[in-house]
Parts: structure tokens; sequence; C-alpha cells
């Protein structure tokens, strides 16, 4: 008698191709990944100004360029600078926190859908491409820093304790980017459009985010509604863009406008989102390249 293909499957120890592998066994590729990882996220941040004159420079001159316009159309003409001290760091800080998150979540979405050979012709866990592109905006955030360093420093800015709170505040950004970068992945992979969609949807959180104004100072003044206050200091770019300003400006730090209970909020969202959206992209896994 034919014995059974599932029978002579289960025999030799064969098991069905792309099929999704349990979460410790997952993790533990992505592990066995990491040199894989690091190496695609160096690769593709040198490919990115590989054709510009100014080359990695412009990971730096772009969030700056941005923070110059804002200045002129927030700062001057609609006099958002009022009642905020140092706004000059105080609004480059929000813009390279904020950049940090966009381009995540930017690149996320694509992370997938835009490299369909390498994911039907090679196997690997699909999260590293995700993860690859958050570290390397990680890499980037970390050129922006000093530059922002060095902006505080002119500012007029003495180098405090607190910059050392400067580090788990981007791991837990970074942490959240990277969930958040996981749900985007899967929803892109599947709806194409939704990378055509997504600057709109990061140009509308940013003008919530206070990246240009003050959350604290604008619920003080114009008697914003409290639900909307909360959500607006509940806001995780809000809450990591408070913590970076906390630790670096010291004007900030001593007016109280941080965001209450800020570093709880923080570590909750980067929990929630970070390992909610690692295990909302793994539960796709073996649907990724396929059409």
């Amino acid at each position: 008698m034919e014995e059974a293909p599932s029978a002579l499957a289960a025999r030799y120890g064969l098991s069905v191709s792309g099929t999704r592998p349990a979460l410790p066994e997952y993790l533990r590729q992505l592990w066995g990944r990491r040199h894989f990882i690091a190496t695609f996220a160096q690769a593709k941040l040198r490919a990115q100004y590989s054709q510009a004159k100014l080359g990695r420079l412009w990971q730096v001159v772009t969030p700056l360029l941005n923070a110059a316009v804002y200045y002129v159309i927030f700062g001057q003409l609609m006099r958002t600078r009022e009642g905020v001290d140092d706004f000059v760091p105080f609004l480059v800080t929000g813009v390279f926190v904020f950049t940090f998150t966009q381009n995540s979540v930017l690149a996320g979405t694509r992370a997938v859908a835009g490299h369909p050979g390498l994911v039907r012709a090679v196997h690997f866990p699909r999260a590293s491409l995700p993860i690859g592109f958050c570290l390397m905006q990680m890499q980037q955030m970390l050129c922006s820093l000093a530059v922002l360093v060095a902006i505080v420093l002119v500012s007029g800015e003495i180098p405090h304790w607190t910059w050392l709170l400067a580090a788990p505040t981007l791991l837990l950004q970074f942490v959240f980017n990277t969930g958040l970068a996981m749900v985007l992945a899967r929803l892109g992979s599947r709806v194409p459009d939704l990378a055509q969609l997504m600057p709109f949807v990061l140009r509308t959180w940013m003008y919530a985010s206070g990246v240009m104004y003050s959350i604290g100072h604008l619920a003080e003044h114009n008697r914003v509604p409290g639900f909307v206050r909360f959500l607006l200091e509940a806001n995780p770019a809000a809450v990591y863009i408070d913590l970076m300003r906390c630790a670096l400006i010291d004007s900030f730090r001593a007016s109280g406008q941080s965001t209450p209970y800020a570093w709880a909020v923080a570590a909750g969202w980067a929990l929630v989102i970070g390992v909610g959206g690692f295990v909302y992209f793994w539960k796709a896994e073996e649907t990724y390249g396929r059409g």
C-alpha cells in the first residue's frame, strides 16, 4: 500500500515551504540574521545618498532646512515662539525627533512591498526588513543628535547629567518606531497604495505633536478641552519629543511643560506597539511575497 505524502514528510523531517515558525523559533532565526540586518541597514544608508554630491550630509541638512522653514512660518509669522524659551533648540529638537519616527514609518510601509524579488527568492525572517530600515534610521538619528547637541551648546546650554537621558529616550523611540513600522509593513504588503497615503497621515500627526509649538502652553492659554489635551499629551510622538527636550534644554525642563508621567507613557507605547507590532507582523509571515 502506498504511503501518504504526510506520513513520508513526517518520516524524513520535511515541512511545508514558507510555513510560519513558532514565535520562539522566529526570534531565534532573527537573532541568527543579526549580521545580515546590520549590513542591510548600512548598505541602504550608503545607497540612499550615493548619487548626491553632499552624500550623507543630507541626512542632517534635510531636517535642518525643514526646521528653518518651520521657524520662519510658525515661529515668526504665526508667533508660536511666544512663551517658549530657547525656541531654536526647542524647534530643532522637535523636528529631529519627529523625523526619526516619520522616516521609520515611511520606510517600514515599503519594507516588504518594495522588495518583492528579495522576499520571493530568499528564505529569511521577513521582519529583518522593517527592523533593518529602522536601524538605518537610528543611525541617521545618531548623526542628527550630534548636530542637535552642537545647536544646543551654541544656544547657551551647559552640559547637564540629564543629557544622558537622551540614550534611553532614543531606545524607547526605536522600539516604538520598529513596532509601528512592522504594522505598516504588513498592511503595505497587501495595500500598496498605503505608501501614497502615509505622507499625508504623517504630516497631520506632526501638526498634532507639538513640533513647532508647546502643547502645554497651547492648552494653558487657549482653553483646550480636557479630552483634547489628554490626546495631545498621550500622543507618542509628542511624548518622545518632550523627553528629548527635557533631557537637553534646561529652560524646557524647568518650565514644567513636559507631559505628566512621560517616562511611563513612553515605556508603555514602546511595549504595546513594539511587542504588538512584532507579533502582528509575524502572524502573516507565510503570506509575504505570495502576490
